[in-house]
């Protein structure tokens, strides 16, 4: 299965790239990688339990497959490649098209995410930059807002220095390992980019 190379809802975004980091469109190849992080990292994930490739297949058929075409669709999700491999996958999730705001999710692969803080970073920053452009530039959206478990204490330092605020949290929301952790809010605005 071949997905478009870019979505109705913002026709004029083909992709984003710097020397060595291109962010597209996701493409359904990149739907097995993905499948094998996002099982691996449950810990930080509103995923409940395993994806099966099955599911996986089912996803990004039914699901993912359809948003393509879609005005005002409910995600728009994104391949992140360094060098031309697949390093991770992030997107923009539960619109709200009345208000004008969305939510920011973003994922790498283990292995980064594990051993190489720098290196995420930089990609998770590029990452930032891009969302930032195409929702207050192509989608016209006010706000861009996360939710983060505590325990990412790298991940939120990584928000807040590319202009994401705190907003508020819910204490003790998720139990991991035996222990409870709050979930974190930050958002930007439109208006913060001025």
């Amino acid at each position: 299965m071949k997905f478009p190379e870019t979505y109705y809802s913002i026709q004029n975004f083909m992709g984003c790239s710097t020397d060595d980091i291109l962010i597209t469109p996701i493409r359904f190849a990149d739907r097995i990688p993905i499948r094998k992080w996002r099982n691996e990292q449950t810990f930080h994930l509103r995923q409940q339990g395993l994806i099966s490739e099955e599911h996986q297949d089912k996803y990004f058929k039914q699901v993912v497959f359809p948003l393509f075409q879609e005005e005002h669709p409910s995600q728009l999700l994104f391949s992140i490649y360094l060098n031309g491999s697949l390093v991770g996958y992030g997107g923009l999730v539960h619109f709200n098209w009345v208000d004008k705001y969305t939510e920011l999710s973003f994922l790498t692969n283990t292995e980064i995410l594990e051993n190489d803080h720098n290196e995420y970073k930089r990609i998770f920053s590029v990452f930032i930059s891009t969302m930032k452009n195409v929702v207050f530039e192509h989608l016209k959206l006010n706000r861009i807002f996360t939710e983060t478990y505590s325990l990412r204490t790298e991940h939120i330092k990584i928000l807040e220095s590319n202009g994401f605020l705190y907003e508020g949290a819910h204490r003790k929301k998720i139990l991991i390992n035996g222990k409870y952790y709050d979930s974190l809010f930050h958002s930007i605005l439109k208006a913060d980019e001025r």
